[in-house]
């Protein structure tokens, strides 16, 4: 087996395109030095979505975006292939890494998805640090209060071929309180099975409508060629259903695939036993 992981930081463009990019390679060497040092993709998944969560440059953690009362509200979800785990929260306010704690929630086994002040509560009752709500607006969102597509995701596969899938986001601006987009709706944002882990990023109710990332699974068991699928799914994609979307994906092989919509772009790194790119 092959070990590999594919980070994506949203589809853009974005402002502080240098800063992004050294956040993804942070990121990325997070997430492979784990895998390379025996560890699981699920950790690994987790391990670099956290380090974007911390990057203010980043829709998810600090520096989500605002919705319209300008405050955070974050989603962000997390899946295991081989067992078909998976922990997603939504709506979280005060939390600054919201994959930490939908890991908790896949963990405890007890439910898939949390939200709003359950979600709190659930954080609360196994002493997951919150912070204070303000620490999570930046100046720069507060500023601009803008449209912004930016959520990050990842995807691994580790020494066992297991593969795993993680994404977090701030959602879209001005968003109305309570919002959920499709990062923490296991099979449109984040999906993994024992073939193919998948994150998606972009306009979430098309995303939620085309259930993108279980299309693109679909479309493996078909055609398991990684980056055939990710193009066609992004086609299809804009075929179908208004707005723009990006994908990243990785088979068990360590075998990797990712597109965006045309006229867009998504900042993406790789890290693979060849070394590591990061690029659009």
């Amino acid at each position: 087996m092959s070990i590999a992981i594919l980070v994506h930081g949203g589809v853009g463009p974005h402002d502080f395109q240098t800063e992004r990019e050294q956040g993804m390679e942070k990121a990325v060497h997070t997430g492979y030095a784990i895998l390379e040092n025996g560890g699981s993709a699920l950790d690994a998944v987790q391990a670099a979505v956290r380090v974007l969560e911390d990057d203010p440059t980043f829709n998810a953690g600090t520096g989500s975006v605002l919705n319209e009362l300008g405050e955070v509200e974050t989603d962000a979800a997390l899946m295991e292939g081989a067992t078909r785990r998976a922990g997603a929260v939504g709506a979280l306010r005060g939390v600054g890494h919201p994959v930490e704690l939908a890991r908790c929630l896949l963990e405890e086994g007890r439910h898939v998805l949390l939200v709003g002040e359950g979600a709190l509560r659930f954080a609360r009752e196994h002493q997951f640090p919150l912070v204070e709500p303000r620490t999570l607006v930046t100046a720069a969102q507060k500023k601009h209060w803008s449209d912004h597509r930016g959520t990050v995701g990842a995807v691994a596969a580790d020494h066992r071929g297991h593969l795993a899938s993680a994404t977090s986001t701030g959602g879209i601006a001005g968003k109305h309180p309570g919002r959920l987009g499709d990062t923490p709706l296991i099979g449109s944002g984040t999906y993994a099975d024992q073939r193919l882990a998948v994150s998606c990023t972009g306009d979430g109710e098309s995303i939620i409508r085309m259930v993108l990332a279980h299309e693109a699974a679909c479309r493996y068991r078909e055609r398991p060629e990684p980056a055939q699928v990710a193009r066609e799914s992004i086609e299809r994609f804009g075929l179908e259903v208004p707005g723009i979307a990006g994908i990243i994906l990785i088979d068990s092989g360590g075998r990797t695939g990712w597109a965006a919509s045309p006229g867009t772009s998504m900042l993406h790194g790789l890290a693979t036993p060849e070394g590591i790119t990061v690029g659009y």
